[in-house]
């Protein structure tokens, strides 16, 4: 759920930055040797991992990168963690800056746990005297044990993840870069990582995170930034950017409608969401009714049919379906051509943020069901007591 919060200084611009790499195709030495005299670049091949970026990035701010494998995400994130050199155009950043990038990244194998919590605290800027100040609460956040004195060459990923974590996050960090790595480590502690995050975001510092996992990108970020093939595409409020990347991830331009298959005897050709006077709204409070109005499209008289819909979180986590079927509700014959059908939703207690309608239609024989996804989008504004997909009230005893 997003924080609200009064804009801060830029802490992190990229300004028009394109990052290119040259990929090889000879990659064994004998292949290099044959092709060593050839002129050309036929055996070599340039690619663009990062496509004229701009972004501001405030600070306080969470935001959170996404995209397909393959968009530009982890090199984007280098780059502003200066791993990496842009191309061509300038990345600016102001602040101490802890970057949790790649796994085990900056760790010697033949170091102990505890000589690399020296070593990877000095590279983030602390004095030996501020990590001395900080070792016990690094060792009791990485939870590794008697483990710290143990080479990290034996760690397991997840140990050497926690570890890595640990260290950044006692750093005092402006900024913190964070690229997948809260994927590993058991449940209790990837709580433990989103917890601490969220206490930073309090604290008014600035995180960077990639994920491939929405729910994780909502629940932690303000905003999104969506890439396809190295490009900004989308660049605003988070569960906005959610559905952008499932329009990317779908084959569709940001934005763009499903198109609608015309195959079917009954179609669903739109959705509209009505309040309590029937007037056109895309935004409701928590607890009050929503009119589900669907049009349909017969090519041929149709004696029976019937209707359903149902309502997704922007990740597809279905909250509520129904049809007519269920409700026990037989529906008159409609002609050929236009017709409408209305559910109404007496009272929509679902938490705050974005849904979306489905809907489906079919006559007598299923397999001529038509659905339309994502015919219709709303939001729910709640108040800031609770979290989650249903709403309820609750006081404290």
């Amino acid at each position: 759920m997003a924080v609200p919060h009064n804009p801060g200084p830029v802490v992190v611009r990229v300004d028009d930055v394109t990052k290119r790499f040259t990929v090889r195709k000879d990659n064994t030495l004998k292949e290099r040797i044959v092709h060593a005299g050839r002129r050309g670049r036929a055996h070599k091949q340039d690619y663009t991992a990062v496509d004229a970026v701009t972004i501001d990035i405030e600070a306080g701010t969470t935001v959170g990168l996404l995209g397909p494998n393959g968009s530009g995400k982890s090199t984007l994130l280098k780059l502003i963690g200066g791993i990496v050199s842009p191309t061509s155009g300038r990345v600016e950043t102001r602040g101490r800056m802890a970057a949790l990038l790649e796994l085990g990244a900056g760790f010697h194998p033949d170091l102990s746990g505890r000589e690399n919590v020296y070593l990877n605290a000095s590279i983030m800027g602390m004095t030996r005297a501020e990590t001395d100040a900080q070792f016990d609460d690094i060792l009791e956040f990485s939870g590794i044990g008697d483990f710290i004195d143990t080479q990290v060459k034996f760690y397991s990923s997840g140990m050497f993840v926690r570890l890595a974590f640990a260290v950044a996050v006692h750093t005092d960090p402006d900024v913190l870069l964070v690229d997948e790595v809260l994927a590993v480590g058991d449940e209790a502690f990837q709580r433990k990582c989103m917890e601490r995050i969220a206490r930073f975001r309090s604290e008014g510092r600035t995180i960077v995170l990639v994920s491939h996992s929405a729910a994780q990108v909502q629940e932690l970020c303000d905003r999104g930034v969506v890439l396809q093939d190295g490009r900004v595409v989308f660049d605003g409020e988070v569960n906005d950017a959610v559905s952008a990347l499932r329009d990317v991830l779908e084959g569709r331009r940001v934005g763009e409608a499903r198109p609608i298959e015309t195959t079917k005897p009954i179609e669903i050709t739109r959705i509209e969401l009505l309040d309590a006077d029937g007037v056109g709204r895309g935004e409701f409070h928590v607890g009050s009714p929503i009119r589900i109005r669907m049009h349909v499209r017969a090519k041929n008289p149709v004696p029976h049919w019937s209707i359903g819909f149902s309502v997704d979180t922007p990740t597809g986590q279905m909250v509520l379906a129904s049809n007519t079927e269920r409700l026990e509700v037989e529906l008159p014959a409609i002609p050929a051509g236009d017709s409408s059908m209305e559910f109404t939703i007496a009272s929509a207690n679902f938490g705050a943020g974005q849904y979306f309608v489905n809907a489906n239609v079919w006559p007598n024989i299923p397999d001529d069901t038509h659905v339309l996804w994502q015919g219709a989008r709303f939001t729910i504004v709640a108040d800031e007591g609770s979290i989650g997909t249903v709403a309820a009230s609750i006081t404290a005893a």
